[in-house]
Parts: C-alpha cells; structure tokens; sequence
C-alpha cells in the first residue's frame, strides 16, 4: 500500500489500479482504517492528501476520465495564480461526454482545441491563455482582474502588451460572445504590476465608482531623479496616492507608515488608504477619493 501511494499521481489512483497493484485484501484494508479515501467515483485518494489542490484535481481527472480537462479557476491555480480559488475543481469535458455530477467538482461542456492544453505534472490542463479568457468573460471580475495580473507579472515587461493583444483576439474569436464586453474591459485594467489580488482587487473598486485608472507602482523620484518611493496607485496630476494597507504587511510598521505619509504630505501627495474592509464596502474609500478629487479642483 506504501508502494501505490508513493507512486499515485498526485496522491489518487483509480480503484481498477489500486486493486491491480496492491491487491483486494490491501486496497480494503486501507478503506477501513482509513488510510485511503474513495473521494468519488472509481478513485482512491491519500487521506493525508485529500484537502492538497493537486491531488484532488488529479482524482476529478481520474473519475471523470477520457477527454476530461482541467480548467479555469482550477487550470489557472495549478499554474501558479494563487489568486484562484482552488475548489471546487473546474473540469471541461467536450459536448458528447455527460459524466455524472460529483459534490466539489464544477463541469464545463465545450470544445478544447489540442493547443489548448498542456501537461502538468501528469495532468491534462487548460493553457494560461484560454484558462484566463474563460474566466475573464465568467462573473467573477476580480478573480479574473487578479489572475490577468498574476499571470502578466511572470512575462517580460516589454511583452506584457503583446500578451494582452493575444488574449483580445482569443476574446474576439470566442463563438461564445457572452460576457465579451465586461471581459474586454477587465483586460484592459490589467498591467502584472498589483503586488497581491487585493491590490487588484482595489483598482477595480476605484474604476467601478467612476475614478479613471491609476497608474500602478508608481515612483516618486527627488530632484536628482532617485526613487525615494513607491505607491501602490496615483494619479500623477493630480498627485493624488492611494494605498492598501493589507494586515500582514502594514501592522507591524504604523509608525513607519505615518512617517512615510507625512513626507509624502509634504512633497505635495494627498494620500488615501483602503483597507481589507473596503473591498467588501468601499463607500469610506471613494466618498475619500471623491473628497480627494475635489480639493484638487477635479
């Protein structure tokens, strides 16, 4: 049993393989003591990897089986977008195939193009570029926001707007066309520059409630053109910063942080703050930034 573990894929086999390697009297054993997991139908799952995003994504792909696929949220997170959720799985199968329903797991019927899908660690997967199309034009803009920033920041800078060019024309070609609009309007926002899905997440809030984009990591340089620091969004006329201050980089630095603000106060910055609070109820932040906007006369 030892021996089928260590050489599952990612921690699940099928049954018809845990059977064939370790036998009847085994494979019950490991059931009853708890050791293994029949997670859904004809997969075997470690136990003591059953909660790991990689091992359930390999058992969805083994029970659901032939031209199963990893998709969307789920594709995007095995390829490094932590701004996904990474359950339920996300799995397409094509038009022909009505696999039953299993608890955890989420079905997409549709076409997959061959190069549409590359192999990781064993797994049939979703490319980034069609995961993140297929995500921009479903109803989740902030993930969507967060997983183009994500995915951008990996790509030279100087590539990063023939990449956004690639994914238009993917958006363009879908025979989908809904959610088209709302997608195209997402991408643009995006820039691989937000240091967190929060950051991202902030931008749209701002861009929602009317404020025209910011720039992103913006520097503020001295007379001699050093960096003396860098804002999470401004608005550069108007000299306008806004930071996010999340928990775990911003509670243990208040005093540095008030000092930070005050000489930027006095390098002629207003400075607006949003918190974790406002992404879920931002009318403080932009009844802030609208008070901002007008002592600059705009």
């Amino acid at each position: 049993m030892d021996d089928l573990v260590a050489d599952a894929l990612h921690g699940a086999c099928t049954r018809a393989v845990a059977l064939e390697r370790a036998g009847r009297y085994a494979v019950r054993s490991g059931l009853r003591d708890g050791r293994l997991i029949a997670l859904w139908p004809g997969v075997l799952v470690d136990r003591s990897r059953l909660t790991e995003p990689w091992t359930r994504s390999a058992a969805a792909v083994l029970s659901i089986g032939e031209g199963a696929v990893l998709a969307d949220r789920t594709a995007l997170y095995l390829h490094g977008c932590d701004a996904a959720e990474p359950a339920p799985v996300h799995v397409q199968v094509p038009y022909d195939r009505w696999p039953a329903r299993r608890p955890g797991v989420v079905l997409h019927h549709g076409p997959t193009e061959p190069g549409d899908v590359v192999e990781l660690s064993g797994l049939p997967v979703h490319a980034v570029d069609r995961a993140l199309t297929d995500l921009l034009c479903g109803r989740s803009r902030r993930t969507a926001l967060a997983c183009c920033d994500q995915a951008l920041a990996t790509v030279e800078p100087a590539r990063r707007e023939a990449v956004k060019e690639g994914l238009r024309r993917r958006l363009l070609a879908r025979p989908d066309r809904r959610g088209r609009r709302k997608a195209e309007q997402v991408l643009e926002l995006a820039t691989g520059l937000p240091e967190s899905p929060a950051e991202s997440s902030v931008l749209l809030v701002v861009v929602d409630g009317g404020f025209p984009p910011p720039a992103s990591q913006y520097v503020v340089r001295s007379v001699a053109g050093c960096e003396i620091y860098r804002l999470d969004f401004a608005w550069e006329q108007a000299r306008i910063a806004l930071e996010y201050d999340g928990y775990a980089a911003h509670a243990d630095r208040r005093a540095a942080d008030a000092a930070r603000e005050e000489d930027l106060r006095r390098r002629g910055w207003l400075v607006v703050r949003a918190t974790a609070a406002d992404l879920a109820e931002p009318a403080r932040l932009l009844a802030e930034l609208r008070a901002a906007f007008r002592h600059r006369g705009l």
